[in-house]
């Protein structure tokens, strides 16, 4: 039987890429301190990586498919070709960003005030590109961890750092001065994979399924029964991803609407729905859509 490697983040992404997976249609568990999860689809091997790493482990050719941020196939300079990208959470519908930030206090205000000062940081690789694209030198040191701390000690002049909204460099009292890069989460696939009829025709569907979920994130599907009298009322506050679909009910003069909607107006919406005729209201959870 043919099979799929495919990467999965270890880390902050792990839990929220399984989450997709799940939603998706496929349940994957993971044993204690194994880098090997198992996954109810016999055609697929799943590991467990640093996403740091995924995008060289594809590019090599050690796996197939993975899940990754493109900040880190840019940090790696990794040959690999995205399939997606997967924005996980309506929150992130915005990239997370990587951010140059120095104290509150500190009189570096842009970035050529860095020239011949000393910025830490993970991602050293985009981190130099960007201050050779302005024409800035300044040592560029990595750092394992607790890079905030090291700017708010005098360690370093300035960090550049990984936010989505901000509100952490401003408890560690930093004020961002420029944005560095902006990423997103990416399902990269290695050229050989690509060259695989089999491989391409799974990891398409896996891509598919994964957006289907994403796609149905904070969404809800509506039901209702509405007398033929009142359709045009409940047409004008209904929502819908295109158009609500109707049929007709046994009983003669009714029909009954579906239609997918954002659950945040849900309690708002189906107040408003009663009071122009609808009836037999039901909210149900989505777990994909296909568009």
């Amino acid at each position: 039987m043919k099979k799929l490697k495919l990467g999965l983040p270890k880390g902050s992404l792990q839990e929220a890429t399984i989450r997709v997976f799940e939603r998706a249609g496929f349940q994957i568990y993971v044993s204690g301190r194994s880098y090997f999860p198992s996954i109810d689809d016999a055609e697929i091997e799943p590991v467990l990586l640093r996403a740091q790493e995924m995008s060289r482990y594809v590019e090599e050719e050690a796996l197939d498919c993975g899940i990754t941020g493109a900040d880190w196939v840019l940090e790696n300079n990794s040959k690999v070709t995205s399939l997606a990208d997967l924005v996980y959470a309506k929150q992130s519908s915005v990239k997370v960003r990587w951010v140059l930030a120095v104290p509150e206090a500190s009189k570096i205000k842009t970035v050529k005030d860095l020239q011949g000062k000393r910025i830490a940081t993970e991602v050293v690789n985009v981190t130099k590109t960007y201050l050779k694209k302005n024409k800035v030198k300044a040592d560029v040191e990595f750092s394992w961890g607790a890079t905030e701390a090291k700017v708010a000690d005098g360690l370093v002049d300035a960090v550049v750092e990984l936010t989505e909204t901000g509100s952490s460099l401003r408890a560690h009292k930093l004020r961002i001065i420029d944005t560095v890069c902006e990423s997103t989460t990416q399902f990269v696939v290695s050229k050989k994979a690509l060259k695989d009829p089999w491989k391409k025709s799974k990891m398409d569907q896996i891509v598919m399924l994964l957006k289907g979920a994403i796609n149905a994130n904070n969404m809800v599907g509506l039901k209702m029964n509405v007398d033929e009298k009142n359709v045009e009322k409940v047409l004008k506050i209904l929502p819908s991803l295109k158009e609500p679909t109707m049929s007709s009910l046994s009983k003669e003069g009714w029909v009954a609407l579906e239609t997918v909607i954002d659950e945040s107006t849900v309690r708002s919406l189906i107040p408003k729905l009663k009071e122009v005729g609808a009836q037999g209201i039901i909210e149900y959870p989505l777990n994909k859509i296909i568009y």
